[in-house]
Parts: structure tokens; sequence; C-alpha cells
């Protein structure tokens, strides 16, 4: 195969690290195609952990080529740090790539993230404060600053005079901050432009030409489809298109060439910050799921929100992606319940839907309706074949398959690399 999407099939920590990284022995390139700092994928390999934030997951792999795509909004020093990080390990960090069309994450980005976030009061989305917003607000406003001209000093100043005057006036007389330096931020990110230089080229033209040569390429999306900024429960998401779509887009490729889609979810339910989870549980078997998985924030450290498994959204998600396959991760968090529900439906005002409504009332509105399932109460972790799960889990994932209308092609009973069981082959090299 060609090109494979890897879509996070949830709201986002779905496990799309381990399976960029599990697949990523296959393939000659893995990008990134949206999303910004505020990603983080966890990777475990020879005992040691990695979490990637900006670099896509598949560096660990000696020959697999990396690129930061066009529609990924970069914050040079923060990559510059977790480039240092994979350098210090000895990892060859020349084989990252960054698009030239890509956005910065500017230094009024954030203070405008921070001061946006808190004037929301009691309706907090429950952003990551690194900027992503209005770097992309920037670039739909097409005042946006672009590696390329990052790299130009002049023409970098020239629209950094530009910006900044118009920012500082936001952030000084509505919000009451300090005024940002122009002087200080041309020099500091000059001199991050020099560390990046040599990574930043033409990367649509590059994965263009590999497509075309039928070298295999994983696009890597961040957060998940029910974040997307179309598709999610809006204002409570993300600020780029999550879903499969746009991974051609944000990649530089033509939307012919995505041959496969896999939608990334977790045997239960997960969500980072504000807005409706109509699964999510307030009792100890939501704290259990939490202690058990180990939920909490690869990037912020906050704890995520847990529940049982939900069929409703993950059909929507499956549909809305077109997704070909799916992996279902973290199975062995359940391992110990006697009892594993899984939601069907939603009542709403009395009257029972199968549909994500968009209004964001009715959506808060949403009550689960439950099936029921025994659980299997023994160690998956060790299981390497579909055969060696117990007979309950396989029919748990069973259902899970049957609920999104998606083949089942992976499961994964443990962290680290290898604690994958393939059920169905994948169009890979």
């Amino acid at each position: 195969m060609s090109v494979m999407a890897i879509v996070g099939a949830q709201w986002g920590d779905e496990g799309k690290g381990k399976i960029v990284d599990e697949l990523a022995s296959h393939a000659d390139y893995v990008v990134r195609y949206q999303g910004g700092g505020n990603a983080g994928h966890r990777v475990v390999y020879g005992g040691e952990e990695f979490a990637f934030h900006l670099v896509p997951s598949g560096m660990l792999h000696p020959g697999v080529k990396c690129v930061i795509g066009n529609g990924v909004v970069v914050d040079p020093k923060a990559l510059i740090a977790e480039l240092d990080q994979l350098r210090a390990l000895d990892i060859d960090i020349s084989r990252l790539y960054i698009s030239d069309r890509a956005h910065v994450v500017m230094p009024y980005h954030m203070v405008l993230d921070r001061v946006e976030e808190e004037s929301r009061g009691a309706e907090k989305i429950g952003v990551t404060l690194r900027g992503i917003g209005p770097a992309y607000v920037d670039k739909v406003s097409r005042v946006g600053i672009r590696m390329a001209d990052l790299l130009d000093p002049d023409t970098f100043r020239a629209k950094l005079a530009s910006t900044l005057t118009q920012k500082n006036r936001m952030i000084t007389e509505i919000y009451g901050e300090q005024p940002l330096s122009l002087e200080v931020i041309h020099t500091e990110y000059v001199g991050y432009a020099q560390r990046l230089r040599a990574h930043v080229c033409d990367t649509q033209t590059m994965l263009q030409q590999a497509a075309s040569e039928g070298q295999a390429l994983l696009l890597e999306g961040a957060q998940g489809a029910l974040l997307d900024v179309d598709f999610g429960a809006y204002p409570y998401v993300t600020s780029s298109s999550t879903v499969a779509g746009n991974a051609s887009t944000g990649a530089g490729l033509s939307p012919k060439s995505v041959e496969h889609a896999m939608g990334v979810y977790k045997a239960y339910s997960t969500r980072v910050g504000a807005g409706p989870m109509p699964t999510e549980l307030h009792d100890a078997d939501g704290e259990r799921l939490r202690e058990l998985g180990h939920e909490f924030g690869t990037t912020t450290g906050r704890p995520r929100r847990c529940g049982w498994f939900d069929a409703v959204a993950g059909r929507f998600v499956s549909r809305l992606n077109g997704l070909d396959s799916v992996a279902v991760m973290k199975l062995d968090v359940l391992d110990t319940f006697a009892t594993i529900k899984v939601c069907t439906g939603y009542c709403v005002g009395g009257k029972v839907i199968h549909s994500m409504p968009a209004n964001l009332n009715e959506v808060n509105m949403c009550e689960p309706v439950y099936e029921e399932w025994p659980g299997w109460q023994t160690s998956t972790a060790a299981a390497t074949d579909w055969n060696e799960l117990p007979e309950n889990a396989r029919t748990y994932l069973s259902r899970i398959e049957e609920l999104v209308e998606t083949p089942l092609a992976l499961v994964s009973v443990g962290p680290g690399r290898g604690q994958t069981i393939h059920v169905r082959d994948l169009p890979l090299k």
C-alpha cells in the first residue's frame, strides 16, 4: 500500500502513538498532519517511555523518515527541546523534515491562549495553553507566520512588526497584560530558525514523489475525531480538523492518495478538558479505570475523565472517517472487572436516539443506554494471538466491532512494543 491514515476515534489519548510506532517498521515515512505541541503521543520501547509532542511517533525506527506537515502549527522552542532530548539518546534527528508551509506558534499566541481561557470563567474549554488555537486563528485570518517566513530574517521582521502591533493592543488594552518586545522575539526566533533550517523543506513534493513510487506513508493525527472543530461538541473542540478527510490536506497529498483509514479506540472512554462525555463515570469504576489505565495527560499531566465505551460516538466517528479498520487499545485495563458496560444509545427527553446531536444542550442531556457484558477476570497482557484471549474478551471485542461497523484489526494488551495482537492483515508492505 502507499498511504494509510491513523485517526484518533474518541476524544484523544487513545494510543495513536503506540499504533504508529507499531506500524512504522512497515513504513518509509511517518507524517504528522494537524495539531501542534498539544499532542502527547506516548511510546514505550526497550523499557523506556518516550513522549512525542511535535515529532512524529515513527522516530524510534532508524530507517523511517519523519515529517511535520503543513497542517501542523509548530512551536520552534518546544520542537528544539524535543529534538535535543532525542539527540541525547543517540537518535538520528536528521531524518526529521518540517514543511516550509507549516505555521509558527509565537509568544503572543501563548499569552492570548492564557488570557482568553481565563476570561471564560466557568465556561473554560480546558485548552493546553500552548498557543495552538490562536496560531490557527492567525492562519485563517491570513496574518500567520510560516516556517518559510521564519528562515528569512527580513521577511520575518516585517511580518512580525505588523502582527505584533495588533496583538500588543489586544494584550494591553483588552487584557491588561504587558506588551511583548519586537526585538526580543525577533532575535529569539531568528536563533530558532538557524537551529531548524536544515530540517525545513518542501515536504509536500517529497511526499507526493514517495507516494507515486509506492513507498509506504503513515499519516499520524493528533487529538481525536470527537474533538474535530466541525464535528466535535462545539465549542469544546480543538482548533483543527482531526478527521481522515484532513489527513491528505495536512500532509500536502491528493485526497485520492489515502488508501486506508484506521481508527484507534480505547476499550473504554476517556476525555481531558471540559465538554460533554455521556458515559463519564463519577464513581468507583471511573476511578478504577483511571488508576489501572494510568489516565493522566501525556502533555499536561491532568487526570482524564473516564467512562465506559461509547458505541454511539464510536459509530459516528467510523462513518465520518470512512474507517477501513479499527485498533482497540488498553484491553488489559478491563481485565479485573466482573461486569463491563457498553453504551448503545442515548436517552434524550424520554426518547432513545442512536446518533450524536449537534445541539450542545441536547448533547448535555444525553443519558447513556447500556448493555452489560461479563468480564473475563484474568490477565490478557501475555496474549499474542486472538485465540489466546479469554472467550469473554473476544465476545466483548466482537461486539465493539459490530457496533462501530468496522473490522477489528489490532488489539493492544499492554503499553510495550509487541504487546499488540494482529487480528487481520493490514495493507502495509
